[in-house]
């Protein structure tokens, strides 16, 4: 068998070694809460909302997709959409385990505590989600590591193969995302104990996400056209427009449903959501104007940003979403600005 061969089937004997191990985990009856802790208000939203949240990875695809070269949208779409294959498996052995685990000393879950799925239907609810099975729980949370690896691709398109990203996926979730994951969202996390609030993934998804952009730019270097300050026009504007719909659409399921119940904070966190994307879109459109350049195509690249500071605090913020337009808009679309100019200094 030559090398090539080995090295094309070997994914997929790891898949069935995976569904083989599964075989030998004990099933045991669902938890039965007696009709006393679950919420069908709540279990309804949190469904709706994890739908949502998925809906934001093929939103990703259509996004990056239109703003790279022709001959390159079909493999940028796929990178992002192949992470939830990818991670749901992973999720389902270990990942879930790694993050919400066990902890050990605050740093990774104990992946035995919930290996393949182990106890997550017959276990109680999440201690900070009560009124919701703990499989919607875990499946909720599945959606937010499936959306993070797939969020670098626009650092790295056209500029590495798709099956270095695929292997990149496997690592960076099981090394860099149910780490910080864990240290921010489990009780005993470190960075939880210290009082470190995330609210809805600021800091677990678009922080690590954006430092693992920034670090495959910078290695892989500026890009040739670049250097020689050729432009090459994006593929398809509208798939940016229509990524950019489903990425501010699906967010309210993000940032809403991450309240883990259908209740007053989640309609902050809605009406929060919807306004600090408004604003830092229409930072971005007067910066533009200001620098005499057209208003719209890729320059909906604000979408990150305002998407990114909301995450942070759209549930902690005052009761008047309108009073903090300027810190969870405008300087959450500066920072993220100054990053963006490094990020493209390095590509």
């Amino acid at each position: 068998m030559s090398k090539s061969t080995l090295k094309n089937i070997t994914p997929f004997i790891v898949l069935c070694l995976i569904a083989g191990l599964s075989v030998f985990i004990r099933t045991v009856p669902n938890f039965n809460d007696g009709g006393k802790l679950y919420n069908g208000a709540d279990i309804a939203w949190l469904l709706v909302a994890t739908a949502l949240v998925f809906l934001m990875t093929p939103g990703l695809a259509f996004f990056y997709g239109g703003m790279v070269h022709r001959k390159n949208v079909l493999s940028t779409m796929m990178k992002s959409v192949v992470a939830a294959g990818i991670v749901s498996v992973l999720w389902v052995v270990v990942g879930y385990s790694l993050c919400f685990g066990t902890s050990i000393g605050g740093i990774i879950g104990n992946p035995l505590t919930h290996l393949f799925f182990k106890g997550v239907g017959s276990g109680a609810p999440w201690t900070l989600a009560p009124t919701i099975p703990l499989m919607l729980f875990a499946l909720f949370q599945l959606m937010f590591a499936i959306i993070t690896p797939g969020l670098v691709v626009g650092a790295v398109a056209e500029r590495i193969k798709f099956t270095a990203y695929t292997l990149f996926i496997v690592l960076f979730s099981l090394l860099v995302y149910a780490p910080i994951a864990h240290w921010t969202w489990h009780p005993d996390g470190f960075l939880a104990k210290m009082g470190v609030l995330d609210f809805a993934g600021g800091t677990v998804v678009h922080l690590s996400a954006g430092c693992a952009a920034l670090a495959g730019a910078i290695v892989l270097k500026r890009r040739k056209t670049h250097i020689e300050h050729r432009e090459i026009p994006p593929a398809n504007i509208p798939y940016v427009l229509i990524g950019t719909g489903l990425l501010w659409f699906g967010w309210f399921g993000f940032n809403a449903g991450s309240a883990g119940a259908a209740n007053a904070l989640s309609v902050h966190a809605f009406a929060t959501t919807n306004i600090a994307a408004a604003a830092a879109g229409l930072s971005w459109m007067f910066f533009d104007v200001m620098k005499n350049k057209k208003t719209f195509g890729t320059r909906l690249l604000y979408r990150r940003g305002g998407g990114t500071g909301s995450d942070y605090a759209c549930g902690r913020i005052c009761s008047d979403p309108a009073e903090h337009l300027h810190r969870c808009g405008r300087r959450s679309d500066l920072q993220y600005r100054r990053l963006l100019q490094i990020a493209l200094h390095a590509r």
